[in-house]
């Protein structure tokens, strides 16, 4: 196979990062050129990367979390390649573990080149985000290892519980805060440590992003069911085939009279009773107002910032969080 270097990924017009574009082309360079050396024997599986590289939020997260602190520095710029990188990785995996054949209006890596290269391709990409890291310091490996074994472990737990449809809520939420919160969680400790920001400060901007993550996986529930695959570019209805409870379903469950016809419908693959007993219960609008709190408590970290386009950044991702389409 002829090397050819991945195209730019398509940047959302949805989100306003022209602050730190310069900082996020420069963290994508890195992220390429950690590639380079494996785009010969590799050229087009590398090139079908670029269909998982589109929002990137967390890179961003933690640039805007640098630059509202101080200057951005080149460790920041490789930080930013490492959680792009990690990322990645987890949404190769993502598509093995739900059988997606669609990612962002692409065939996914497992639907064009099979399970087990679509495994191996997300180890090498764990690997080569930890190498990165490396060049950083002890810290940067650390903090970033151990938000990398919270999203592990969180899908592992959503696997082990797939079929428990007495799911409760508690459980969702252990599950959430580490396959989703974990790595925006780290991107916004990175990015205010790295820029000389104080512990306090770098704390709360840590748990700006860990709420805003959980806002996000609710609203990415809540879109894997009521969702339109044309806007979101990707496979839908991923979590009923898998039987996996999330926080609508866990909703209807706990509002619907006769739970136990929700869940023999759960079981059966009846989306018809489903849809219409998630419609009976309001069970989308009530986990809609958990994540907008969680938005709203994501917003309220911010106040540690001072006023400027950086901090109004980061507030309008919170709004963008729960409107999103895709």
């Amino acid at each position: 196979m002829t090397a050819v270097r991945p195209a730019k990924p398509a940047k959302s017009s949805a989100l306003n990062f022209v602050p730190i574009i310069a900082d996020l082309d420069a963290a994508d360079a890195i992220f390429d050129s950690a590639l380079d050396g494996y785009r010969t024997p590799f050229a087009t599986l590398i090139e079908h990367l670029k269909h998982y590289r589109g929002k990137r939020l967390r890179p961003a997260i933690l640039l805007l979390a640098a630059k509202a602190n101080g200057p951005v520095n080149e460790r920041h710029h490789i930080l930013a390649a490492s959680l792009e990188m990690i990322h990645t990785a987890t949404l190769v995996h993502d598509d093995v573990l739900d059988e997606a054949a669609v990612r962002r209006h692409a065939s996914t890596i497992n639907a064009q080149w099979g399970n087990k290269i679509s495994i191996l391709l997300g180890d090498m990409l764990f690997s080569q985000a930890y190498l990165l890291a490396s060049r950083v310091d002890r810290r940067a490996c650390e903090w970033i290892g151990e938000s990398t074994t919270r999203v592990c472990a969180g899908e592992l737990r959503q696997v082990s519980e797939r079929g428990n449809l007495h799911l409760t809520e508690a459980d969702y939420y252990a599950i959430v805060d580490g396959k989703t919160a974990a790595l925006t969680e780290v991107a916004g400790r990175l990015g205010a440590h790295y820029a000389g920001a104080t512990e306090y400060v770098a704390d709360k901007l840590a748990s700006y992003g860990r709420h805003l993550g959980i806002a996000f996986q609710i609203a990415d529930d809540i879109l894997d069911l009521a969702g339109d695959e044309t806007k979101t570019g990707k496979t839908l209805g991923t979590d009923l085939d898998e039987r996996k409870l999330t926080l609508p379903l866990i909703h209807c469950l706990a509002r619907h009279p006769d739970p136990e016809t929700v869940r023999d419908a759960i079981t059966r693959g009846d989306r018809k009773v489903i849809q219409s007993a998630i419609a009976r219960t309001g069970a989308i609008d009530s986990a809609a107002k958990v994540a907008a709190d969680h938005a709203k408590r994501s917003r309220s970290e911010l106040d540690c910032l001072p006023p400027g386009e950086c901090r109004s950044i980061l507030e309008s991702l919170t709004e963008w969080a729960m409107r999103r389409e895709t």
